[in-house]
């Protein structure tokens, strides 16, 4: 089920210590929070990146128990879900020439940027395009 997920995302592929490096900082990301919801949603953070790492075809082993990785994967599909939908439809209205596979966090202004310039979109229309859609769309944090 997790890949047929991952391919349904369909991000682009990375090498494997690409992914490893993404872990470790998703790991520390994971350690340094203290607050429940939060900390849940840097364990779905982990669950996602050994997992893609796995859709990506490399070996990448979840750090914590097994009962850990379910708990992070219950967060993870809605929330990279309605991510992954949150860019589509934004790439859609910024008039992408391609459907956006992205899944950061539209609430970080660098990361819409960032974004917009691997997609050849203007990143101050995308930006105010993601603006609005905040505004109204639902989000995991």
């Amino acid at each position: 089920m997790i890949n047929k997920w991952h391919s349904w995302l369909d991000m682009k592929k990375f090498d494997k210590s690409w992914h490893e490096e993404d872990l470790a900082d998703e790991l520390a990301e994971y350690h340094e929070e203290t607050k429940l919801l939060k900390k849940w949603s840097e364990l779905s953070d982990v669950v996602y990146t050994c997992t893609r790492g796995r859709w990506d075809g490399h070996d990448i082993a979840f750090p914590f128990k097994k009962w850990q990785f379910y708990v992070g994967a219950v967060y993870m599909f809605p929330k990279y879900s309605l991510r992954w939908l949150f860019f589509r439809s934004a790439g859609r209205k910024a008039g992408a020439n391609h459907d956006l596979h992205e899944v950061r966090n539209p609430r970080k202004t660098h990361k819409l940027h960032k974004i917009a310039e691997r997609h050849d979109i203007d990143k101050k229309t995308f930006q105010h395009i993601c603006e609005q859609q905040l505004k109204r769309w639902l989000l995991l944090p």
